[in-house]
């Protein structure tokens, strides 16, 4: 009987010494030197939602696809900081071809006939995207524009921030931008490095 008892503490014993290590692999937490992730929460996903164009063509801005990476501008049409980037934001466009870009108004009151306008004026030649509920702008963090937000083939943010240094605060701007921020963080992901720094503040206008 006593054979019977030790042998029953025993199993007892052992049982307890395996339930912290399930509870840790179960929740991710850390086991000695090694984390265990759940498979379904540590993976990435894709977030890929539709979103129409101006013209009404689909696309899917945060799901990169077959390209390097998505290019979201978020842009004022009444923001004067935003309007000033048109040119180099269509520059930036010709060179990174690899890259889906897209213009993200952010107005609320902005009309489908009013884009289309400013489009044309302002000669945008990436897609340009209305979001009046703020739904790109809550997924990407996006705080002020312009603001450009680069997405992964994971559907991570890669990088977010200024497109370059031109401008000090809104109303204040260098003679010439000093440090291309977005081109560069083009160029390194290209190589396959992660973006350095991976976030920039933008000046412009607040969403």
């Amino acid at each position: 009987m006593v054979r019977n008892v030790i042998g029953s503490l025993g199993l007892l014993l052992f049982m307890a010494a395996l339930a912290p290590a399930a509870l840790s692999a179960q929740d991710g937490l850390v086991v000695g030197d090694t984390k265990v992730f759940d498979k379904v929460s540590d993976r990435a996903t894709v977030d890929d939602r539709v979103v129409k164009d101006i013209s009404g063509i689909a696309h899917h801005p945060l799901a990169p696809g077959e390209k390097m990476a998505s290019v979201l501008i978020f842009y004022g049409q009444d923001c004067p900081v935003s309007n000033s980037y048109a040119p180099e934001i269509n520059r930036i466009a010709e060179v990174f071809t690899n890259c889906a870009f897209y213009i993200v108004q952010v107005d609320p009151d902005l009309k489908l006939e009013a884009a289309k306008e400013h489009a044309r004026q302002y000669a945008l030649r990436p897609p340009v995207l209305l979001d009046p509920r703020h739904e790109l702008v809550r997924r990407t963090g996006a705080t002020v524009t312009p603001e450009a937000v680069v997405i992964g083939k994971d559907g991570g943010v890669v990088y977010r921030g200024r497109i370059d240094d031109l401008y000090v605060e809104p109303g204040k701007k260098r003679s010439s931008a000093t440090s291309h921020d977005l081109r560069h963080a083009l160029e390194t992901i290209q190589t396959g490095h992660p973006a350095k720094p991976k976030e920039t503040k933008a000046v412009g206008c607040l969403i």
